[in-house]
């Protein structure tokens, strides 16, 4: 049996007594902000780390729409429209990284593998245009996404990037977007990491579109949000996974964290964000070590080796606190290790 490597989505709670607003500011001026806001990035990492974290995503505090769409608009950093020159293509969290990086190799002897995420070319683009699909416009949006893939990675000294995850949440959950222009726009966008040897991923919410992902050939994983919607994993033919030489990022924690407390309250009669504990107790009720352990070995009871990675369903920024996420990481990287372990060979 191949081990799944644990990583994580992105997203992360901002540390007590930071504000969104102090955030942005920060990232629209870096520079007077600079040892705080790379200080608070290095931190979250460190905390993705320790909890058991193998290939953990820069800690993704900006608005995913934003961090990408605002660089690819503004004219003085592209080279023609929405295609954003290669230098200016820059992911800021991973400079923030370098230095933690480093004193990660000394202390391990070797290079901390990240995953990077970056917003995918559909969903920008209908961010931005109704229907229908201009096939240039949209192409310069996925060049725009595989620049700054490509700068992450060749800018990468004191790290290794071991994955690039494309995101597209709204791919079969916005009514308005059609297949036209979706593999083009993703193999153009996947392109500099594949030829790389990196592993590619496509983070999607609904699973309706997989058999066209499957036709793109640079990209090799497709995720799904198994923990909290089961379901998912029927949608799925393996035969197909096989046919394209396709693997799976499994969610085997759920993250939908009103959810849970709102099932939770009902059933407990609680106010899980009201009274003292109820969230710790709720994380570790939907998201305990064992119960990350059974749906892993359910999806491997399906899809056996063709799971490569598995982790939480998706980011954590919605995590009151980055104590709760922490636990959320924690008690995934407990059930993945208790289901490799001796008796599950």
């Amino acid at each position: 049996m191949k081990r799944a490597i644990f990583d994580d989505i992105g997203s992360y709670p901002l540390p007590e007594g930071t504000t969104k607003e102090w955030l942005k500011e920060a990232f629209a001026n870096v520079e007077p902000y600079k040892n705080k806001l790379y200080e608070l990035i290095r931190e979250a990492m460190w905390q993705k780390i320790n909890a058991g974290v193998e290939v953990p995503n820069y800690p993704q505090f900006q608005n995913m729409i934003s961090q990408f769409i605002e660089p690819i608009l503004n004219g003085g950093r592209t080279e023609a429209p929405l295609l954003i020159k290669e230098e200016e293509a820059k992911v800021v969290e991973m400079d923030a990284l370098e230095e933690m990086a480093e004193e990660y190799m000394e202390k391990n002897g070797e290079k901390l593998n990240l995953r990077i995420c970056v917003t995918g070319p559909i969903e920008l683009f209908y961010n931005q245009f109704p229907p229908p699909v201009y096939i240039d416009v949209l192409s310069n949006l996925a060049k725009s996404v595989g620049r700054f893939i490509k700068h992450a990675i060749e800018e990468a000294k004191n790290y290794e990037v071991k994955c690039v995850s494309i995101d597209e949440p709204s791919m079969g959950l916005d009514p308005r977007i059609e297949e036209e222009g979706i593999i083009t726009a993703l193999e153009l966008a996947s392109e500099y990491a594949y030829k790389k040897n990196v592993d590619t991923q496509i983070h999607l919410h609904s699973p309706i579109f997989y058999e066209t992902v499957c036709q793109v050939e640079g990209l090799k994983v497709i995720g799904l949000e198994s923990a909290a919607n089961p379901s998912l994993l029927a949608l799925i033919d393996k035969k197909q996974l096989d046919t394209y030489d396709k693997f799976l990022r499994i969610g085997v924690s759920r993250t939908d964290i009103l959810s849970m407390a709102a099932e939770y309250d009902e059933i407990h009669h609680t106010n899980a964000f009201k009274d003292k504990g109820v969230l710790e107790t709720v994380v570790n009720e939907y998201d305990g070590p064992e119960k990350v352990e059974k749906r892993l070995e359910k999806a491997y009871s399906i899809f056996g080796d063709r799971i490569r990675y598995a982790g939480p369903d998706c980011g954590l920024g919605t995590f009151p606190s980055q104590e709760l996420a922490y636990l959320v990481l924690k008690n995934t990287s407990a059930g993945i290790a208790a289901f490799y372990s001796g008796e599950k060979q």
